[in-house]
């Protein structure tokens, strides 16, 4: 009867991990919060001391990892920028132009991630807030498409100050139930982005943030020897986290060729109010 219980327990394990992989995965990349969705998913679950911070945090590097793969060409390219500036080459200026302006746009949401992380992980973790903040979210997707339907031309890349102000709307990830690419995607609108600009804009920008950010984690979560011992579940979740990722990235470039973000909105409404009736 042991032997079966343990592998029972296990079996559940990492099929809860699996599931949380698969949340992240989709959720990350969709603009409906990844953080925000497996507070609630983990609460639902009744699993929240389990799978906390740190796991999210491992789930967050295998999202970084998707992003990594999906747009490696476009990353190969700005990294042959960059060393055929420091050699003295000629430089390709589309390549080296998108890597200044990811650099910019990546500051504001390092430092004050820096400075309000810790604060946030522990202030703003809650069922409750996540459900106003998808609603406010909604709010700026559906500010963001009335701005975007009045710009009689869109461009494909912002400028400098453009960046940096995406940057500060990614900040608002911090928040959980806000989504980092709900946010970089409907500040692109508001600054003249097509959707689809604003959307492979704001997926490479977050490359930085979020292998900074599960980094950071992934060393708490290995010195504190929490690792090792839930090695099986985090592999799993990973995997997990990393093809719904690449899916995820695929079908939303597709989407918002040819869809608004009101979709979104209207579910992360849905969403906040069963949250509120429901989960409060």
């Amino acid at each position: 009867m042991l032997p079966c219980y343990y592998v029972c327990q296990y079996i559940m394990e990492v099929l809860t991990a699996v599931i949380l992989g698969i949340v992240q995965g989709i959720t990350e990349f969709l603009p409906i919060s990844s953080t925000g969705h497996l507070i609630l998913v983990q609460e639902l679950l009744g699993v929240s001391a389990v799978y906390g911070l740190s796991f999210d945090a491992i789930l967050h590097l295998a999202t970084a990892l998707a992003v990594g793969i999906y747009f490696r060409k476009d990353f190969l390219r700005m990294a042959y920028a960059f060393l055929y500036r420091i050699t003295g080459r000629p430089v390709p200026k589309g390549d080296e132009k998108l890597l200044i302006l990811l650099i910019i746009g990546t500051i504001p949401a390092a430092v004050l991630g820096f400075f309000l992380e810790g604060y946030m992980e522990t202030v703003f973790r809650s069922a409750v807030l996540v459900a106003w903040t998808l609603i406010l979210g909604a709010l700026v997707f559906l500010f963001a498409e009335w701005v975007g339907k009045r710009y009689m031309e869109q461009e494909n890349l912002p400028t400098k100050w453009k960046a940096v102000w995406i940057g500060f709307f990614q900040s608002l990830a911090l928040i959980p139930g806000m989504s980092r690419s709900g946010m970089t995607m409907s500040a692109g609108l508001i600054f003249g982005l097509t959707r689809e600009a604003a959307a492979r804009f704001g997926f490479m920008l977050a490359f930085p943030i979020i292998l900074g950010s599960g980094g950071k984690k992934f060393l708490d979560l290995f010195n504190s020897g929490t690792f090792d011992a839930n090695i099986a579940p985090i592999i799993w979740g990973s995997i997990a986290a990393f093809v719904s990722g690449l899916m995820a990235i695929h079908l939303l470039l597709q989407f918002v060729k040819n869809h608004s973000l009101t979709v979104f909105a209207v579910y992360r409404i849905l969403l906040a109010i069963l949250v509120l009736l429901f989960l409060v």
